[in-house]
Parts: C-alpha cells; sequence; structure tokens
C-alpha cells in the first residue's frame, strides 16, 4: 500500500499541470480540461463537474507541495470563462471548447428545456475563497451566479414537490443512471442532482456572508433548508433506508374526470427503487441524519450490491440493468467503479463518522489506481469492480487524481475538500 501510495504521489504531483490550459479563442481566461494533451479524449475542453474536481485536487497538490496559489488562475478561470458565456437567462453552458459551445440543439427544444451546466459552479467559486480567505475577485461574479440559480429555481424545479429535475437525459454526469436514461424529460428528480443543488444554495450563502451580507445570506441558507425537507419528505425510503431518485411523470389531477373523482391520488411523486450510487450522496451533502446514514452505511457494506474488491459498484449488482461493458457515449455507469464515485462515497463516510469504511474504501482506490499506473504506466476512466481491470479512456486524469486527496487522508495529514 505504502508503495501504490507514494507512487501515485510522485506521478500526480509531475503530471496534474497536465489538465491546465491558457487562454485560447473563446475561452479568455485559463482554464483546466480531464486529461492530459495525449489522451484521445477530453484532451482540451472545459467540462463543468470535472473542473470543480480537478480544483479539488489542486487544492491537495498546493497543500502537498507548499505552492499556495499555484493554480488559482487556471480554477478561477474555469469560473469565469462559463460566465462569460452566461447569458441574461441564467443558462450556463456544460462544455466549452476553445472552438465552442456544446448544445444539443433539437429540433423544437427551447434552451430552457435542456440541461445546463450542474449546481457547482458557485461551489467551485466558494471552495476557492474558502481556500484563499478572498472573496473580492468573486464579488463582481455575483449576479450571474444569483441567475444561474435562479435558473434551476424556475424552469428547474417542480413546484410540487419542490426539488429540482433534469430537463432530459442530456450531459447529466453520471450518463446511463436509469432513472433518468431514456425517460421522459422532466421526469427525474435525482437524488445526485438535488443533493449538488442543496449544497449549491449553502455555497451561494457563504459567498454572501463573506461579502458581508449576512441578511441575503441566510435568505439563500433558508432556501437550502427548503429543499433539504423536500428531499427528506421525497426522496427517503423509510422501507429500504435509503434516499432515491423519484419520478415526477403523473399525469395531473382532473376534477372533471369521473374515474378518478372518488380518490384523487393524494402524493406528487413515486420513488424509484434503483440501487446506485447516488443515493450515497446525501451523506456527502450533509443532508442525512445520523440515524439514517446508519442504515445507509449497512446498505454500503452489502458484497451482493455495491461493495467490492475496488471501492463501490456505480449500480448495484442485483439491479436488471447492471453491465460492465465499455462505452465513451454514454460513459457506463452501471456497475463498474470509478474515482469520482470512489471518493465521494469515502467523503461521506467521513463525515459522519465511519472512518473504518471510508480507510478501507481509500485504500481500494490506492489499490486500484496503483496497479493500473504500475502495469499500464497511466490511468483510466473506469473499472471492473471485481479484478481491477481497466475497462477504458487510457491517460484519464481528471478525478482519478483524487486519490491523492485519500493518501493524505489516509496519512492522516491536512486534505484539501470540496465546498
Amino acid at each position: 500500500m505504502e508503495r501504490y501510495a507514494q507512487l501515485l504521489k510522485d506521478f500526480i504531483l509531475q503530471n496534474c499541470h497536465q489538465m491546465t490550459r491558457e487562454p485560447s479563442h473563446i475561452l479568455k481566461y485559463p482554464y483546466t480540461v480531464p486529461s492530459s494533451p495525449n489522451s484521445p479524449y477530453y484532451s482540451m475542453t472545459l467540462w463543468d463537474w470535472d473542473s470543480w474536481f480537478i480544483s479539488v485536487v489542486m487544492g491537495q497538490v498546493e497543500l502537498d507541495t507548499g505552492e499556495k496559489g499555484k493554480f488559482f488562475p487556471y480554477e478561477a478561470g474555469c469560473v469565469r470563462n462559463y460566465l462569460d458565456h452566461t447569458g441574461e437567462d441564467g443558462v450556463v453552458p456544460i462544455l466549452i471548447s476553445d472552438q465552442g459551445i456544446m448544445r444539443r440543439g433539437l429540433p423544437g427544444k427551447d434552451p430552457l428545456e435542456e440541461n445546463m451546466h450542474k449546481p457547482m459552479l458557485v461551489q467551485q467559486a466558494a471552495m476557492l475563497v474558502r481556500r484563499t480567505g478572498d472573496a473580492k475577485w468573486v464579488e463582481p461574479l455575483m449576479e450571474q451566479l444569483e441567475r444561474f440559480l435562479n435558473r434551476y429555481l424556475t424552469t428547474h424545479m417542480h413546484q410540487k414537490t419542490g426539488l429540482v429535475f433534469w430537463q432530459s437525459d442530456f450531459a447529466v454526469g453520471v450518463d446511463n443512471d436509469p432513472s433518468v436514461f431514456y425517460r421522459p424529460d422532466k421526469s427525474c428528480g435525482s437524488i445526485y442532482l438535488n443533493s449538488l443543488m442543496y449544497r449549491e444554495l449553502l455555497a451561494y450563502g457563504f459567498l454572501l456572508e463573506m461579502l458581508g451580507k449576512t441578511t441575503e445570506a441566510n435568505l439563500w441558507r433558508a432556501k437550502a433548508e427548503k429543499l433539504a425537507q423536500a428531499i427528506q419528505t421525497h426522496c427517503w425510503d423509510e422501507r429500504d433506508g435509503t434516499f432515491y431518485s423519484v419520478d415526477l411523470n403523473l399525469r395531473p389531477i382532473d376534477p372533471s374526470d369521473w374515474l378518478h373523482q372518488g380518490a384523487p391520488r393524494s402524493w406528487d411523486s413515486l420513488l424509484m427503487r434503483i440501487d446506485c450510487w447516488s443515493s450515497f450522496l446525501p451523506m456527502w451533502a450533509g443532508l442525512a441524519s445520523q440515524q439514517q446514514a446508519q442504515r445507509m452505511v449497512q446498505r454500503y457494506r452489502d458484497d451482493r450490491t455495491f461493495h467490492c474488491n475496488y471501492g463501490i459498484r456505480t449500480l448495484s449488482r442485483l439491479e436488471k440493468m447492471y453491465n460492465l461493458g465499455a462505452s465513451n457515449n454514454p460513459s457506463n455507469w452501471l456497475g463498474p467503479v470509478w474515482g469520482v464515485s470512489n471518493y465521494m462515497v469515502m467523503r461521506g463516510l467521513q463525515k459522519y463518522g465511519f472512518h473504518e469504511d471510508a480507510r478501507e474504501l481509500a485504500e481500494k482506490t490506492v489499490r486500484l489506481f496503483g496497479q493500473d499506473l504500475e502495469s499500464c504506466g497511466s490511468l483510466h476512466e473506469f473499472y471492473h469492480p471485481d479484478t481491477g481491470e481497466p475497462i477504458m479512456t487510457h491517460g484519464f486524469q481528471n478525478w482519478n487524481f483524487l486519490v491523492l486527496n485519500m493518501i493524505a487522508y489516509l496519512e492522516d495529514r491536512p486534505m484539501a475538500t470540496e465546498f
């Protein structure tokens, strides 16, 4: 384990700079990308949640090397580049290359009816402010960040439940999550999306407080609390002891329909009991009670479902959709182990005091990546959960480098974390 940890530390510290890019064409500010220039994928494009996790890694690199602020221009540049391409409607792109912005552009689709940047843009800014103690650079961006949040709270929110939803299954990050993939538009109140949104609202409150706007900060924290209550009401399953995404695709109540008049439905959503790794994100977000977390960790430990040799399966092995095939578009999240899911679940376990489980998960990740680096000379995008064999994308860096943060945790050293 120590050999793998040192191998990975040396590799990441030597190569993390490969994810930085200088301003180019429509990207006016320095930015980060998920892979080295030699990778056939991702090497020249700014991605939404990828840039956030890369910032978490770069925070650890700065801690480990003592080079405080080395990557700040690139990290803040990601936020600035996104807001540079944000209109009055508050829609922030998901992906920007130096040549253009990714849009799906289906016929008849309004731009407000498509997915946009995942709710972690404010968290990225808040993480940088917390790390540096300086909020002045973000002050000119606050109006645009608020428009972005309000866009989510209007066109992406289901009014009956108070949950935010995916507009479609386009570019949701966890590409083929069965709770949204191939399902009707606006039908998935994703536990993944709502957990992120909760932290995003708290992050905006933090930024306002850092700028001396305490009253406004508390208003946004109240919005976060309201969302937390909605998640508890609609996404927690007392029977199974976990959180699930919910189905919002219910027909409206029609008082003139004689068939249903006698007993109209009294529910506004239905649980989708699909065992996906994102069900653990309420622990990462701090949404779960300690009692709920205790039940959730029992599910995490089940070898029949998530628990495996190299971390956590992204979909329970008992699900009929379980599949370990190689796929790039969409990427496969139907069971393979990903570095980012290992990290996020580890953070949830850590936050709730399940340190033995958290350390075991971190150690499995170190072993997985250490073996891959030793045998292949690089890391991959996702892996077989039982054998550790790489499945896809040689040369992938991105959130795999979060193993550096995990190593710091295992070595009881200061650990850079997300907001």
